[in-house]
């Protein structure tokens, strides 16, 4: 199966020599069974419509959904014109997606959210299990507030009211966590960002926490696959 990762950012500093870019982790993330395709949407690389890929992951990103960066638009358009291939949104990817199809996003006056968060599963979908909570890293201070037409919420926690959504009119779904974050990388990232999210050092004890990193991919590649 040919997945096209649409690279919208990259870890900070020097995290990605030690713990590989965003691409890498979904590689890993995924596992066997998958041939992926990275395109630097940044540099204004997008796939052609109606390419070889079978599905499309939109990677996380320091970049707002709302700035007016020169990539942001024509990433909505891809978005918009894709409906009949399977995607896949992770945290900026969530939020553009959400944002190209109806929905609405801004800095959230909530503040950063890091660590291990843990989520309330509102409704089961095929690919997903019977899990009923969930605990994954979390790294963002954006927030979809509008959620899109067609879409159901899946999870939700009291920080974030839709951290993950099924869309309902194409083969589509989001998550605002990050399943694709090593517990070391997560840390790390936090590390980078001490001077300005809440409370750091919490934040990074909790990721010695167990988490749902596994149950998540799972999900994600059974919806790929089916």
């Amino acid at each position: 199966m040919k997945i096209g990762i649409l690279e919208t950012g990259r870890p900070p500093g020097s995290l990605a020599q030690e713990f590989g870019d965003y691409p890498a982790m979904f590689e890993r993330m995924l596992g066997d069974g998958f041939e992926l395709e990275t395109f630097e949407v940044e540099a204004g690389e997008l796939p052609r419509q109606g390419g070889a890929h079978d599905a499309y992951l939109i990677t996380g990103s320091p970049a707002g959904v709302y700035e007016s960066l020169p990539w942001i638009e024509p990433l909505q358009q891809f978005i918009r014109s894709a409906g009949g291939s399977k995607m896949v949104g992770i945290c900026f990817g969530h939020q553009i997606m959400a944002e190209a199809l109806g929905g609405r996003v801004q800095k959230s006056d909530k503040g950063w959210g890091a660590g291990l968060h843990r989520y309330s599963i509102l409704r089961s979908e095929p690919w997903m299990d019977a899990a009923r909570e969930i605990a994954v890293p979390a790294s963002h201070q954006d927030q979809v507030i509008v959620r899109p037409p067609h879409t159901e919420v899946v999870a939700f926690s009291s920080f974030t009211e839709f951290a993950a959504l099924n869309w309902t009119d194409r083969p589509a779904i989001s998550f605002q966590f990050h399943p694709e974050f090593s517990p070391a990388f997560a840390k790390a990232l936090i590390e980078q960002r001490h001077d300005i999210v809440p409370n750091p050092d919490a934040a990074i004890a909790s990721l010695e926490a167990p988490n749902d990193n596994a149950r998540v991919a799972g999900w994600i590649q059974r919806f790929l696959k089916a």
